[in-house]
């Protein structure tokens, strides 16, 4: 039992010199590349940079205790980091001592949430996010975010968590681009690109190994980082206008308590919960991808209290709401940790730089972080995922495309909440209305087929209606109407045999209209049967009267079926060639 919820317990006692020497290494380059990263995020959630080192910190040892991912790099995170400002915006101003605060209350109710699904293991909440809506709030957000860092690369004001916002606050102030910000914002973005596009390539042409080649192309931002703090610094282009990070406090986190006012925990209940759904989605996806790679366990539920305890320690450190993050986690993976220990490394290896080097990163350019920023976001704009979804569901695309133009137009939480709502209202409407099909048997065979897609031969006394769809509240009056069409539309139909192989589950409402069909059937001298009736459908049934009160039998497969009804009225004792049905519209015509 400890060890379900101390996954540290299944690996620490195995750990050797081998995997701290792996752990180890892993940990110091994350610790290199993250550095610019959390600054970045920090700021783009409009808290103080430091905030970004303080939760890339305690949080990664909480989750390293609690977390079933072996690669996992727990941190700030872009989405998450927009999300929180959005939220943060309406109810206090930046810079000030109450917007610090409700970043630290955002962080306790999310930690809050994800423990309480956690241990109600509700992971498969989650998949309430369609990929398409996620996809689409992904994109919309990579486009927010990168036309709200378009003002400290131009050295200019921007603002807002609309798209429209950052747009005008944008025109408004062009006149007074800051040109020697633009030089180094403009540059590192440029160089930055060129990394992404022809870095690995480029070494991989000098001889160097491809994981060699990838790490350094990754630590491109670092480079850039390095070089524009140097050249601010000797240039003093801080004191020509050039916006710097400033002083950075000295010292590990400080412990914090996030306050306990009624009226701010109702404002930001809802924001919380979406960071916490979004947040874990992201990180769990990334998670088990990398787990199955390596052919390793990774329990959802576990990872929600891993993410919970990591936003826990966030809000009593000082920090800001996290996730695992995407790059910082494939860094992790490409450096070759093999255990949440290089976590503990990269943890400890930022507190060192907290403690100690922050006033190498005073000049800092905002431009530079920008530029690091907008090149690791613009990768979650998925054009492919669009083009691909509009051509193969106009359904999903309407989801995807409402989340996009209402993320864009009034901010990430209608967004992804219009998102989530249009796709379980299509999802509903889609089952309300289930594919239903007459079918007969091929030739020869015990299969049976869709008239519209085989040559089949049916019986005129007996028709066998196939329900593609589990049977439910939504649907259940659909099905009632679709057999009672059937039978007033064929005449000499004595038999009706539904073929429940798809079907998953029914529930009381369903299960009330069979009894009403039934009863229908029988009035108008149908016998009513089913056929492939799954073993837990059934075993629901035999706890209702219905199988007592149903007038035919329940038959093992369709052909058994078949074979037992066709000789069952003497004028249709043979097989005939025909049509049964319309096999692409809910109610069969014959």
């Amino acid at each position: 039992m400890l060890k379900r919820y101390l996954p540290i317990l299944t690996w620490l006692p195995h750990y050797n010199r081998r995997l701290c020497a792996a752990d180890l290494l892993a940990g110091v380059i994350v610790t290199i590349m993250v550095i610019p990263q959390s600054l970045a995020y920090a700021i783009l959630a409009g808290l103080p940079a430091v905030v970004g080192l303080y939760a890339s910190i305690l949080p990664l040892l909480a989750y390293t205790l609690l977390g079933t991912s072996r690669t996992l790099a727990v941190g700030p995170v872009a989405i998450v980091a927009l999300m929180t400002g959005a939220a943060l915006a309406g109810v206090a101003a930046p810079g000030t001592p109450e917007y610090l605060q409700a970043a630290l209350v955002l962080s306790l109710l999310s930690g809050l949430m994800l423990v309480a699904m956690g241990l109600a293991r509700l992971g498969f909440l989650a998949n309430f996010l369609s990929h398409p809506v996620i996809s689409g709030f992904l994109s919309a957000s990579g486009l927010l975010i990168a036309a709200g860092q378009a003002g400290h690369l131009l050295g200019i004001e921007g603002g807002g968590y609309t798209l429209v916002a950052q747009l005008l606050t944008l025109a408004g102030n062009l006149g007074q681009v800051h040109w020697p910000t633009l030089a180094l914002g403009g540059g590192s973005l440029a160089f930055l690109v060129a990394v992404r596009r022809h870095g690995k390539a480029t070494l991989g042409r000098l001889g160097l190994p491809a994981n060699l080649a990838g790490l350094l192309t990754r630590s491109g931002p670092v480079l850039a980082v390095v070089v524009t703090t140097l050249v601010t610094w000797r240039l003093g282009l801080d004191q020509a206008g050039v916006a710097v990070i400033g002083e950075i406090p000295r010292g590990l986190p400080p412990l914090t308590l996030p306050g306990f006012d009624s009226g701010l925990w109702r404002a930001l209940l809802v924001p919380a919960l979406l960071i916490s759904v979004v947040g874990f989605v992201e990180s769990v996806s990334m998670a088990q991808m990398l787990a199955a790679k390596r052919r390793e366990r990774l329990s959802p539920n576990q990872e929600l209290l891993g993410l919970g305890g990591a936003n826990l320690t966030a809000a009593f450190s000082a920090g800001m709401p996290v996730t695992g993050g995407l790059s910082r986690t494939v860094i992790n993976y490409d450096a070759g940790a093999q255990t949440p220990m290089a976590g503990v490394f990269a943890a400890l290896g930022i507190g060192l730089v907290t403690l100690a080097l922050t006033p190498w990163l005073y000049y800092l350019p905002i431009a530079t972080l920008a530029a690091t920023i907008t090149v690791a976001i613009l990768t979650l704009v998925d054009i492919p995922m669009l083009r691909q979804t509009w051509r193969y569901s106009r359904g999903d695309f309407a989801a995807m495309a409402v989340t996009i133009l209402l993320t864009l137009t009034e901010g990430v939480e209608l967004g992804i909440l219009a998102g989530v709502t249009l796709s379980i209202g299509l999802f509903l409407y889609r089952t309300s209305r289930p594919h239903c099909a007459l079918v007969g048997r091929v030739p020869g065979t015990e299969h049976f087929r869709n008239p519209e897609r085989h040559e089949v031969e049916t019986l005129s006394h007996v028709a066998f209606l196939r329900v593609d769809e589990s049977l439910y509240f939504a649907n259940a009056r659909y099905l009632e109407d679709t057999v009672l069409e059937l039978v007033a539309a064929h005449p000499g139909v004595e038999h009706v045999v539904l073929i429940c192989s798809a079907v998953n589950l029914i529930d009381a409402s369903a299960l009330e209209s069979l009894d009403a069909i039934n009863a229908r059937l029988k009035e108008a001298e149908v016998t009513l049967h089913l056929a492939e009736v799954k073993g837990p459908v059934m075993d629901r049934l035999k706890h209702s009267d219905f199988l007592d009160a149903l007038g035919g039998r329940v038959f093992l497969s369709t052909y058994a079926a078949w074979s037992e009804l066709k000789h069952r009225s003497p004028s249709h004792d043979e097989a005939v060639a025909g049509q049964a049905g319309d096999g692409h519209s809910g109610s069969p015509r014959g």
